[in-house]
Protein backbone atom coordinates (compact mmCIF):
# COMPACT_ATOMS: atom_id res chain seq x y z
CA UNK A 1 0.00 0.00 0.00
CA UNK A 2 2.32 2.63 1.08
CA UNK A 3 4.85 1.73 -2.63
CA UNK A 4 0.97 2.16 -4.32
CA UNK A 5 1.19 6.10 -2.41
CA UNK A 6 4.40 6.02 -3.36
CA UNK A 7 4.12 5.96 -6.82
CA UNK A 8 1.14 7.69 -7.16
CA UNK A 9 2.54 10.69 -5.27
CA UNK A 10 5.78 10.89 -8.01
CA UNK A 11 3.04 10.99 -10.72
CA UNK A 12 1.16 13.73 -9.31
CA UNK A 13 4.70 15.60 -8.61
CA UNK A 14 5.62 14.77 -12.43
CA UNK A 15 2.15 16.03 -13.66
CA UNK A 16 2.39 18.88 -12.13
CA UNK A 17 5.52 20.11 -13.29
CA UNK A 18 5.00 18.91 -16.56
CA UNK A 19 1.71 21.47 -16.47
CA UNK A 20 4.21 23.96 -15.20
CA UNK A 21 6.79 23.78 -18.19
CA UNK A 22 4.02 23.38 -20.47
CA UNK A 23 2.42 26.59 -19.24
CA UNK A 24 5.89 28.52 -18.98
CA UNK A 25 7.99 27.42 -22.19
CA UNK A 26 6.61 28.67 -25.30
CA UNK A 27 5.13 25.99 -27.83
CA UNK A 28 7.30 27.25 -30.53
CA UNK A 29 11.57 28.33 -30.37
CA UNK A 30 11.92 31.81 -31.14
CA UNK A 31 12.48 32.36 -34.34
CA UNK A 32 11.61 28.64 -35.35
CA UNK A 33 8.73 29.57 -37.82
CA UNK A 34 10.55 31.66 -39.80
CA UNK A 35 13.96 29.20 -39.72
CA UNK A 36 11.48 27.10 -41.62
CA UNK A 37 10.06 29.24 -43.58
CA UNK A 38 13.35 29.91 -45.18
CA UNK A 39 13.99 25.99 -44.97
CA UNK A 40 10.99 25.44 -47.18
CA UNK A 41 12.60 28.04 -49.89
CA UNK A 42 16.03 26.42 -50.03
CA UNK A 43 16.88 23.52 -52.50
CA UNK A 44 17.49 21.05 -49.40
CA UNK A 45 20.03 19.07 -51.35
CA UNK A 46 22.67 19.96 -48.01
CA UNK A 47 25.48 20.18 -50.42
CA UNK A 48 27.41 22.55 -47.55
CA UNK A 49 28.96 25.05 -50.33
CA UNK A 50 27.49 27.99 -48.18
CA UNK A 51 29.43 26.98 -45.34
CA UNK A 52 27.15 25.53 -43.33
CA UNK A 53 26.61 21.33 -42.77
CA UNK A 54 23.09 21.77 -44.39
CA UNK A 55 20.10 23.85 -45.39
CA UNK A 56 18.53 24.14 -42.20
CA UNK A 57 21.51 25.18 -40.49
CA UNK A 58 21.93 27.81 -43.18
CA UNK A 59 18.43 28.68 -42.59
CA UNK A 60 19.09 29.15 -39.15
CA UNK A 61 21.60 31.78 -40.09
CA UNK A 62 19.71 33.96 -41.83
CA UNK A 63 17.25 34.13 -39.55
CA UNK A 64 19.70 35.67 -36.91
CA UNK A 65 21.33 37.68 -39.63
CA UNK A 66 20.03 38.10 -43.02
CA UNK A 67 23.22 39.78 -44.32
CA UNK A 68 24.71 37.00 -44.48
CA UNK A 69 23.02 36.17 -47.64
CA UNK A 70 24.93 38.69 -49.68
CA UNK A 71 28.31 37.13 -48.28
CA UNK A 72 27.38 33.69 -48.75
CA UNK A 73 24.51 33.40 -51.04
CA UNK A 74 23.09 29.61 -52.22
CA UNK A 75 24.05 29.51 -55.59
CA UNK A 76 21.17 27.10 -56.71
CA UNK A 77 18.51 30.26 -55.23
CA UNK A 78 20.40 32.32 -57.35
CA UNK A 79 19.33 30.27 -60.35
CA UNK A 80 15.92 30.15 -59.01
CA UNK A 81 13.83 33.17 -59.70
CA UNK A 82 10.75 31.90 -57.89
CA UNK A 83 12.77 30.55 -55.29
CA UNK A 84 14.82 34.22 -55.13
CA UNK A 85 11.53 35.98 -54.56
CA UNK A 86 10.06 34.25 -51.76
CA UNK A 87 13.80 34.43 -50.04
CA UNK A 88 13.70 38.20 -50.70
CA UNK A 89 10.06 37.99 -49.11
CA UNK A 90 10.93 35.82 -45.86
CA UNK A 91 14.34 38.29 -45.17
CA UNK A 92 12.55 41.78 -45.82
CA UNK A 93 15.85 42.39 -48.04
CA UNK A 94 16.39 42.98 -51.66
CA UNK A 95 18.91 40.55 -53.39
CA UNK A 96 20.21 41.36 -56.79
CA UNK A 97 21.48 37.81 -58.37
CA UNK A 98 23.82 39.56 -61.06
CA UNK A 99 25.49 40.99 -58.42
CA UNK A 100 25.57 38.22 -56.04
CA UNK A 101 26.58 35.40 -58.95
CA UNK A 102 29.66 33.81 -58.81
CA UNK A 103 31.85 31.68 -61.03
CA UNK A 104 34.75 29.31 -60.12
CA UNK A 105 38.77 30.63 -61.52
CA UNK A 106 41.24 28.42 -61.76
CA UNK A 107 44.62 30.53 -60.84
CA UNK A 108 47.40 28.52 -62.78
CA UNK A 109 48.50 28.55 -66.47
CA UNK A 110 49.80 25.66 -66.16
CA UNK A 111 52.96 25.68 -67.82
CA UNK A 112 54.85 24.42 -65.03
CA UNK A 113 57.29 21.31 -65.88
CA UNK A 114 57.07 17.70 -64.39
CA UNK A 115 60.22 16.96 -62.08
CA UNK A 116 59.30 13.59 -61.29
CA UNK A 117 56.99 10.55 -62.07
CA UNK A 118 53.81 10.17 -59.70
CA UNK A 119 52.73 6.65 -59.06
CA UNK A 120 50.65 7.02 -56.09
CA UNK A 121 46.98 7.17 -55.72
CA UNK A 122 45.09 9.16 -58.36
CA UNK A 123 44.22 11.77 -56.42
CA UNK A 124 45.78 15.94 -55.62
CA UNK A 125 45.27 15.52 -52.03
CA UNK A 126 47.79 12.13 -52.10
CA UNK A 127 50.22 13.82 -54.74
CA UNK A 128 50.27 16.75 -52.85
CA UNK A 129 51.80 15.29 -49.61
CA UNK A 130 55.24 14.32 -51.58
CA UNK A 131 57.22 17.66 -52.17
CA UNK A 132 54.02 20.03 -53.33
CA UNK A 133 53.33 17.39 -56.29
CA UNK A 134 55.10 16.26 -59.07
CA UNK A 135 55.78 19.32 -60.96
CA UNK A 136 58.24 22.13 -60.73
CA UNK A 137 55.83 24.75 -59.33
CA UNK A 138 54.95 23.73 -56.01
CA UNK A 139 51.89 25.60 -56.73
CA UNK A 140 50.65 24.19 -59.75
CA UNK A 141 47.36 22.77 -60.44
CA UNK A 142 48.17 18.24 -60.42
CA UNK A 143 44.99 17.63 -62.49
CA UNK A 144 43.91 14.25 -60.82
CA UNK A 145 40.27 15.40 -60.88
CA UNK A 146 40.00 16.12 -57.12
CA UNK A 147 37.94 19.24 -57.96
CA UNK A 148 35.95 17.46 -60.91
CA UNK A 149 34.81 14.60 -59.04
CA UNK A 150 32.88 16.76 -56.61
CA UNK A 151 31.21 19.16 -59.40
CA UNK A 152 27.59 18.41 -59.72
CA UNK A 153 27.03 20.76 -62.80
CA UNK A 154 30.03 18.83 -64.72
CA UNK A 155 31.52 22.16 -65.22
CA UNK A 156 35.19 21.21 -65.06
CA UNK A 157 37.59 19.36 -67.08
CA UNK A 158 40.77 18.20 -67.52
CA UNK A 159 42.94 19.96 -70.62
CA UNK A 160 44.54 17.01 -72.04
CA UNK A 161 47.61 18.73 -73.50
CA UNK A 162 48.86 20.30 -69.91
CA UNK A 163 46.70 18.18 -67.61
CA UNK A 164 45.81 21.34 -65.98
CA UNK A 165 41.54 21.59 -64.94
CA UNK A 166 39.41 23.86 -66.62
CA UNK A 167 35.67 25.62 -65.80
CA UNK A 168 33.17 26.00 -68.27
CA UNK A 169 31.74 28.64 -67.62
CA UNK A 170 28.25 28.16 -69.27
CA UNK A 171 28.00 24.82 -66.48
CA UNK A 172 29.70 26.67 -63.65
CA UNK A 173 26.90 27.65 -61.22
CA UNK A 174 29.73 28.67 -58.43
CA UNK A 175 28.75 26.60 -55.80
CA UNK A 176 31.95 26.70 -54.41
CA UNK A 177 32.31 22.65 -53.40
CA UNK A 178 35.57 22.41 -55.66
CA UNK A 179 37.17 25.12 -53.06
CA UNK A 180 37.84 22.97 -50.82
CA UNK A 181 38.76 19.99 -52.20
CA UNK A 182 41.78 21.81 -54.17
CA UNK A 183 44.95 20.96 -52.44
CA UNK A 184 46.92 23.85 -53.53
CA UNK A 185 44.81 26.00 -53.27
CA UNK A 186 43.81 27.09 -56.85
CA UNK A 187 40.37 27.86 -57.11
CA UNK A 188 38.71 31.39 -55.87
CA UNK A 189 35.12 32.13 -56.57
CA UNK A 190 35.17 35.72 -58.69
CA UNK A 191 31.75 37.72 -59.63
CA UNK A 192 30.45 37.38 -62.95
CA UNK A 193 31.53 40.89 -63.85
CA UNK A 194 35.23 39.97 -63.40
CA UNK A 195 37.02 40.96 -66.23
CA UNK A 196 40.50 40.20 -65.75
CA UNK A 197 42.20 37.08 -64.52
CA UNK A 198 45.25 36.49 -62.69
CA UNK A 199 46.52 33.58 -63.35
CA UNK A 200 49.21 32.53 -60.95
CA UNK A 201 49.17 31.00 -57.14
CA UNK A 202 52.84 31.07 -56.47
CA UNK A 203 53.23 32.53 -53.08
CA UNK A 204 56.13 33.32 -52.07
CA UNK A 205 58.23 36.81 -53.67
CA UNK A 206 60.92 34.80 -54.04
CA UNK A 207 61.48 31.64 -56.19
CA UNK A 208 62.12 28.22 -54.16
CA UNK A 209 65.49 27.46 -55.71
CA UNK A 210 64.64 24.11 -57.51
CA UNK A 211 60.95 24.87 -57.27
CA UNK A 212 60.52 28.05 -59.18
CA UNK A 213 57.24 29.13 -60.76
CA UNK A 214 57.01 28.55 -64.41
CA UNK A 215 57.24 30.72 -67.40
CA UNK A 216 53.99 32.39 -67.15
CA UNK A 217 54.48 33.07 -63.52
CA UNK A 218 54.25 36.50 -61.65
CA UNK A 219 57.52 38.15 -61.54
CA UNK A 220 55.77 41.01 -59.15
CA UNK A 221 57.16 44.08 -61.54
CA UNK A 222 54.37 46.01 -60.87
CA UNK A 223 53.77 46.97 -65.24
CA UNK A 224 50.32 45.96 -65.43
CA UNK A 225 49.89 48.06 -61.89
CA UNK A 226 51.37 51.35 -63.62
CA UNK A 227 50.16 50.55 -67.13
CA UNK A 228 46.41 51.31 -65.61
CA UNK A 229 45.37 54.81 -66.79
CA UNK A 230 41.85 53.83 -65.16
CA UNK A 231 42.62 53.11 -61.47
CA UNK A 232 41.53 49.85 -61.72
CA UNK A 233 44.14 47.63 -60.42
CA UNK A 234 45.06 47.90 -56.57
CA UNK A 235 48.82 46.51 -55.55
CA UNK A 236 48.42 44.08 -52.69
CA UNK A 237 51.31 45.03 -50.68
CA UNK A 238 51.41 41.92 -48.90
CA UNK A 239 51.47 39.08 -51.62
CA UNK A 240 52.72 41.85 -54.17
CA UNK A 241 50.32 41.03 -57.24
CA UNK A 242 47.53 43.10 -58.45
CA UNK A 243 43.84 42.99 -57.89
CA UNK A 244 41.07 44.29 -59.99
CA UNK A 245 37.95 46.77 -59.35
CA UNK A 246 35.54 45.35 -61.70
CA UNK A 247 33.98 48.52 -61.52
CA UNK A 248 36.65 50.48 -62.70
CA UNK A 249 37.98 48.20 -65.45
CA UNK A 250 37.42 49.05 -68.62
CA UNK A 251 38.71 46.69 -70.67
CA UNK A 252 41.42 48.48 -72.26
CA UNK A 253 43.55 45.74 -72.18
CA UNK A 254 46.56 48.04 -71.49
CA UNK A 255 47.52 45.52 -68.43
CA UNK A 256 47.73 42.17 -70.61
CA UNK A 257 49.79 44.00 -72.98
CA UNK A 258 52.34 45.31 -70.05
CA UNK A 259 52.57 41.67 -68.63
CA UNK A 260 55.57 40.14 -70.53
CA UNK A 261 54.79 36.76 -68.52
CA UNK A 262 51.52 36.32 -70.01
CA UNK A 263 49.70 36.15 -66.30
CA UNK A 264 46.78 38.05 -67.21
CA UNK A 265 43.77 37.01 -69.65
CA UNK A 266 40.80 38.74 -70.58
CA UNK A 267 37.41 37.30 -69.25
CA UNK A 268 34.63 38.03 -71.95
CA UNK A 269 31.13 37.94 -71.46
CA UNK A 270 29.06 36.27 -74.09
CA UNK A 271 25.60 35.00 -73.30
CA UNK A 272 25.65 36.22 -69.91
CA UNK A 273 28.41 33.52 -68.85
CA UNK A 274 32.04 34.39 -68.72
CA UNK A 275 34.34 33.16 -71.51
CA UNK A 276 38.44 33.04 -70.78
CA UNK A 277 40.88 34.25 -73.42
CA UNK A 278 43.66 35.48 -74.55
CA UNK A 279 44.32 37.36 -77.52
CA UNK A 280 41.40 35.40 -78.61
CA UNK A 281 38.36 33.36 -77.02
CA UNK A 282 39.30 29.86 -76.38
CA UNK A 283 37.82 26.74 -77.50
CA UNK A 284 34.75 24.95 -75.39
CA UNK A 285 34.52 28.30 -73.98
CA UNK A 286 36.51 27.39 -70.50
CA UNK A 287 37.73 30.19 -68.49
CA UNK A 288 40.30 29.43 -66.45
CA UNK A 289 43.78 28.69 -68.51
CA UNK A 290 44.02 30.88 -71.72
CA UNK A 291 45.43 28.97 -74.81
CA UNK A 292 48.79 29.57 -75.89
Amino acid sequence: MLIVIILTGIGLVCAVIIYLVNAVVPRKVQGLEKTEEIASILPGINCGACGRPDCFAYAQTLTKDANVVTKSPCTFVMLDNERLERLEKALGVTLDASQMSRKALIHCNGNSEVIYNYSGVETCKAAAQLLSGYKKCPYACLGLRDCLEVCPQDAISIKPENGVAVIDPERCTGCGLCLAECSQNLIELVPVGTKIAFLCNYAPLRDIPGREKCDAGCTHCRKCYKSCEDEAIVWNKERAIPEFDIEKCTRCGKCIEACEQNTLAEIKIAAEAPVLSHVGTMPGGHCAVPER
